[in-house]
């Protein structure tokens, strides 16, 4: 696996964690090109960027250019979040709808299922600070990419963005992480934060792809909701539906479901899963 980690020069918590990654394993610094610089560790790279997350679109192809082939993409970044509450989280990327905050719209960047789940796993194992919420959030925003791609973050605001304990920890998560080989879902309903989906994946053997949450199904047609879930499925390699029931009511559950099933996908519960550890 040959995976390019991102770092965007301005955002702390991203600074931090490479500072971390460089501290922790021997890297080789590569000739900086006009404006990017590069570390190599074995079979993954380092881009050092001043360039914007959301906007850094086809990165991987700059680093493709520098002679640096790429199989994966990891963004190390800031979460904002009104809430402040401080957080660990990992997600897909790509819009459902209207590119409000990079990447194209009604396109969804290839997720990373099984490194990015196994991120989540690592960063619930690793972490020894309570206060701290670990948790997916669903897809939303850019850049935009071929490449599978996933964002790993600390957040929620200035308070916790600086938090060198926690960079330590997703460096170490991200030196560690391995893609694990279990079925992928695509997620469908719930919230931003994706709990019942962060439950399943801390809990059982599956992988979860892109994660479609209620906001975007929330006065869709049928055809809208097909097209995204579609997407999901497609972008994340899978067939397979996990729906988190419990955030629809009944009515809302049924013509869910129905749709996955006109799609040809196969519907999911915790009961087709088996339990990790096991």
């Amino acid at each position: 696996m040959r995976r390019l980690l991102v770092c965007i020069e301005g955002d702390v918590p991203s600074a931090n964690m490479r500072d971390s990654l460089l501290s922790m394993s021997r890297w080789e610094e590569a000739p900086p090109t006009d404006e990017d610089r590069y570390f190599v560790n074995g079979d993954t790279t380092m881009v050092s960027t001043p360039n914007t997350h959301i906007y850094a679109d086809d990165i991987n192809m700059r680093a493709e250019k520098a002679g640096f082939p790429v199989d994966e993409v990891v963004f190390m970044s800031k979460h904002a979040a009104a809430s402040g509450e401080p957080a660990l989280t990992v997600h897909p990327i790509g819009n459902f709808h209207e590119s409000k905050f990079g990447g194209r719209a009604e396109r969804l960047v290839p997720a990373a299922p099984a490194s990015m789940t196994s991120a989540l796993r690592l960063i619930s194992s690793y972490n020894t600070m309570p206060e701290f919420k670990v948790c997916f959030e669903v897809t939303h925003h850019g850049p935009w990419l071929s490449k599978p791609t996933f964002f790993i973050e600390i957040g929620s605001d200035e308070r916790n963005w600086p938090n060198k304990k926690a960079a330590d920890v997703l460096a170490k998560v991200l030196t560690d992480c391995e893609p694990s080989d279990y079925p992928v879902a695509a997620g469908v309903a719930g919230g931003h934060y994706a709990p019942r989906f962060t439950e399943i994946a801390l809990g059982y053997k599956v992988n979860i792809g892109h994660m479609l949450p209620n906001y975007h199904l929330e006065g869709r047609d049928d055809a809208d909701v097909a097209r995204m879930m579609e997407a999901a499925c497609a972008a994340s390699g899978t067939d397979l539906v996990y729906i988190h029931r419990k955030s629809l009511k009944g009515p809302e559950e049924r013509r869910i479901k129905d749709i996955a099933q006109s799609l040809g996908k196969e519907t999911i519960t915790s009961a087709d899963l088996d339990l990790l550890g096991f």
